[in-house]
């Protein structure tokens, strides 16, 4: 499972972050509601945890926008807003379950299999998305696939490659390429996103597109000139 943890306060996430990464769970971490639906749309999470009370745009509005653009991931809400009022404000935004702080690990993590099963039939249903010059990123498995066939990609190469697809032909920056693709890591080497924008080149070869660097502006993914 790939969760999306949408929290800023740095020393819960820093719990979460590990307590799910020794049951086997993937993280991607965000705390910054201006920034949490780009996080969303390149980390295709199996389920999204929400805090509300978040800096930059507010959880309730994040989630709005994203029921609004169509992101159908479950949602989760966590927070110390506990009463009857918030939480059905909260459902009726788009939220699937709510959890108020202080909460048990157990309860959590077994109210978030119950999400990713109920969601299982409409995300195995799911047609794939992304699709960009024979390039297809499907929802439901993660994967992206060149002319129907799955590329071979590193799990940062891959975040790359989702990123660039989710705004094809339009310039995303090297500051927020490094955000998505080295999630929660506080010091990242200055090359870093270089380092795997090469790789991701490389393996591009064979596909219609290029993978463009524009100085001062970042990368961006474009059709091939026939």
């Amino acid at each position: 499972m790939k969760v999306l943890l949408i929290e800023d306060n740095a020393a819960l996430q820093t719990t979460l972050q590990r307590s799910f990464e020794r049951r086997g769970l993937q993280v991607v971490l965000c705390g910054d509601g201006g920034r949490a639906l780009d996080r969303w749309r390149a980390s295709v999470p199996d389920v999204v945890l929400l805090d509300l009370s978040l800096p930059g745009t507010d959880g309730l509005s994040v989630l709005a926008a994203a029921r609004a653009e169509g992101l159908v991931t479950p949602v989760l809400i966590l927070t110390a807003r506990g009463t009857v009022g918030d939480r059905v404000l909260g459902l009726n935004t788009g939220a699937d379950d709510y959890l108020a702080k202080p909460f048990d690990l157990d309860e959590l993590e077994a109210r978030m299999h119950a999400l990713l099963r109920r969601a299982a039939p409409a995300r195995g249903a799911a047609a794939p998305r992304g699709d960009f010059a024979g390039l297809t990123l499907d929802d439901a498995s993660d994967a992206v696939y060149l002319q129907g066939k799955p590329m071979e990609l590193s799990a940062r190469e891959a975040a790359l490659l989702r990123a660039l697809l989710a705004r094809p032909g339009q310039a995303v920056s090297k500051e927020r390429l490094t955000e998505l693709v080295f999630p929660g890591l506080a010091e990242v080497a200055a090359d870093a996103i270089e380092v795997v924008v090469y790789r991701l080149r490389r393996k591009l070869q064979a596909a219609p597109v290029q993978l463009v660097t524009l100085r001062g502006l970042g990368y961006l993914l474009r059709r091939a000139p026939t």
